[in-house]
This record gives C-alpha cells, structure tokens and sequence, in this order.
C-alpha cells in the first residue's frame, strides 16, 4: 500500500478514537450522581437551622428539672401529727394521708379536702363538737391552722384552732409565746379550758387575766 494512503488511514483512526473518547467523558459526566451531595447539605443546613431556633432568644425555657417539694405541719385529729413533706401541688387529702389519717373524733367536714397546700403551712384538723377553722373554708393557710385571716372584730379567739400569727393579736403575746401555745396543741392535742393555758410555759397569772377574756375553747 502507498505511504500517503498508510498515513491518510492512520490520522482518521486517531479522529475516531479522540471523538469516541469525548463521547464516553461527557455520557460518564451526564450520568454522575450529583443530587447526593446536594441533599447531605440540604439536610445539614435544617440540622443547623433547627439547633439555632432551639438556642435564640425567646425559645420557649425547658421545665423538665425537678419540682421543689412541700412542708406542711398536720396537727389536730389526725393519727400521726407532724411535719411532713410532700410533693408540689399536693392537696389537703396528701396532708392528712401523711399523718395517718383522720381519727375517729375528727371532724372530716372541718376541712377542704381538695384545696391545694401551700409550702410552710399548719393545717389543724378539729374534732367533733370543735369550732372549725376561721373563715373560708380552705381548712388552712400558709404558715397558719386554716384561717382566711384574723377573726372577725370583737370575736373571742378560739385557741384550739388560731395560727400563730392570730394568736399574736392578743396582748402580751409575742411571736416566741405564741409558737409555745401552737407547740403545747400540738403535743397535748387541743384545750379542754381556757385554764389550761397557764400550762404554757411563760404564761403566768397576770398574763392570762388579760388573754382569759379574749380567747375561748
């Protein structure tokens, strides 16, 4: 075979293979999945997004941590008198269930048994034939036997059932001796006279000739 042709022959072989080689580049490139990065950072963006909403100002705080328990001091008709501690949002119902239970003399009416207690507060439970607690109907408050308040102008303070705050109304009763009159109910139980107060450690005659008057059982 001539030369020329040999040559002319091998030029086009090139072309063809050089073309063929473009051809299978450009359907390899087509072909590549591209979509999957683009989803990975798709997704990493709302993962972002997502932890940047939880952290800015304004997000909604978590209350998930432990609530703070209740003291409540049970006193009166009940099985167990004391301090107990129960959990938030507990109710009347959880105070005397931690104190036994009612006894047989007590006067279940004398309390609200669904109010809901409050941290530090006496709730004295009152026997048959007892004035209930002061006004209200609550069956206690915080810090105090079950009172919405003081009593009423003019009304003997019954000792049986008066907060320590209420005692302190009377005269020459501090806060220190009215807590003693709270102490003595609750490891004696209740007064069966008006007498009986000078059982308390520092009420003497002449303080009681003034409270004598103003208080009642």
């Amino acid at each position: 075979m001539p030369r020329g042709v040999r040559l002319r022959i091998g030029v086009g072989a090139g072309i063809v293979l050089l073309i063929a080689a473009l051809v299978i580049a450009v359907a390899v490139s087509a072909l590549a999945p591209h979509g999957s990065s683009q989803t990975v950072t798709a997704v990493t963006a709302a993962s972002g997004a997502s932890s940047r909403a939880t952290d800015a100002p304004g997000a909604p705080a978590r209350t998930d941590g432990p609530s703070s328990p209740l003291f409540v001091h049970v006193l009166g008709a009940v099985k167990n008198p004391g301090l107990f501690q129960l959990h938030d949002g507990a109710r009347v119902v959880d105070a005397v269930a931690a104190a036994g239970g009612f006894t047989s003399d007590a006067e279940q009416g004398g309390v609200n048994l669904a109010r809901v207690v409050s941290d530090g507060e006496q709730l004295v439970v009152p026997k048959v034939g007892e004035s209930p607690p002061a006004a209200g109907g609550g069956g206690g408050v915080p810090g105090g036997a079950g009172g919405a308040g003081a009593s009423a102008p003019g009304a003997k303070i019954n000792i049986n059932t008066a907060t320590a705050s209420q005692l302190e109304a009377l005269p020459r009763i501090g806060p220190a001796m009215a807590q003693r009159i709270v102490d003595w109910r609750g490891t004696n139980g209740r007064f069966s006279t008006v007498d009986d107060l000078l059982s308390v450690t520092g009420i003497g005659q002449k303080t009681f000739d003034g409270l004598k008057d103003l208080v009642t059982v």
